[in-house]
């Protein structure tokens, strides 16, 4: 308890920053699969299509961003950038007239969040003490799992208050995201011997020939392992077709 209580307050704010955009994505995603085959008109397949596109998006630019920020010294700049993008994001969501505006919002939102994802975790690690790292990486993680947890638990309650209305809990779903940004803007500070140094890109070919053949083999398993998944779209429609309300899916 004594190690908690000496995390420093920019990490404590990168959690509550990660709780609020996610409650606001949680808010969105969960129901976006219905919504675009319900309300929209759109398949399976291409909800999938979206889906898969979306997510290796973010996985690409989290690796550039995360040089970025090592190369420039600097995280907050592009973690904020990230943030204030996913959250402009979260309104196309609400005003989408057809099946169309969907995959470039849900693109847009994931390259957002590849953006802020490195610099927001490598700002914490510069924030905290190298004995407190771990609980600070533990703290953030533990607020951005509250809020996929009251994300969709929040979006049940109002899709049963608003009768379905997918359209007024998106709308909804824009409030924590722009009181993340509103948090993390002035409520963080980087530290200043970041702003002095700057450092080499890594993305380099002769940094690539120093990682060991062991190094490969994880990636490669990693990468078998990861073709097995699914996306959870997936079990939202199939949940509603074997009857589940679409205010629980």
């Amino acid at each position: 308890m004594a190690k908690t209580l000496q995390i420093p307050s920019g990490v404590w704010v990168l959690g509550f920053v990660s709780m609020l955009m996610d409650i606001s994505s949680e808010m969105i995603h969960s129901l976006l699969p219905m919504f675009m085959v319900t309300a929209l008109g759109t398949s399976a397949f291409v909800v999938g299509l979206v889906d898969g596109l979306a997510e290796s998006t973010a996985l690409i630019v989290k690796i550039f961003s995360g040089s970025l920020s090592d190369y420039l010294g600097k995280r907050k700049g592009l973690a904020v950038f990230g943030y204030t993008l996913g959250a402009l994001a979260k309104p196309l969501f609400a005003i989408a007239p057809t099946a169309g505006v969907v995959p470039p919002a849900r693109l847009l939102d994931r390259v957002a969040k590849g953006i802020r994802s490195a610099p927001r975790d490598a700002l914490a690690a510069d924030l905290a003490p190298p004995r407190l790292r771990g609980a600070a990486f533990g703290l953030r993680q533990s607020l951005d799992t509250v809020g996929a947890f009251l994300g969709p638990l929040l979006t049940v309650g109002l899709m049963l208050l608003w009768a379905n209305n997918f359209r007024s809990v998106f709308w909804v779903a824009v409030v924590p995201g722009l009181a993340a940004v509103a948090l993390l803007a002035p409520g963080l500070h980087e530290p200043v011997h970041l702003q002095a140094c700057k450092r080499a890109c890594p993305i380099r070919r002769e940094n690539m020939r120093r990682l060991s053949a062991p190094y490969w083999w994880v990636v490669g398993v990693g990468a078998v392992f990861v073709l097995a998944r699914f996306s959870e779209a997936f079990l939202v429609l199939r949940a509603q077709e074997g009857g589940v309300q679409v205010s629980l899916g």
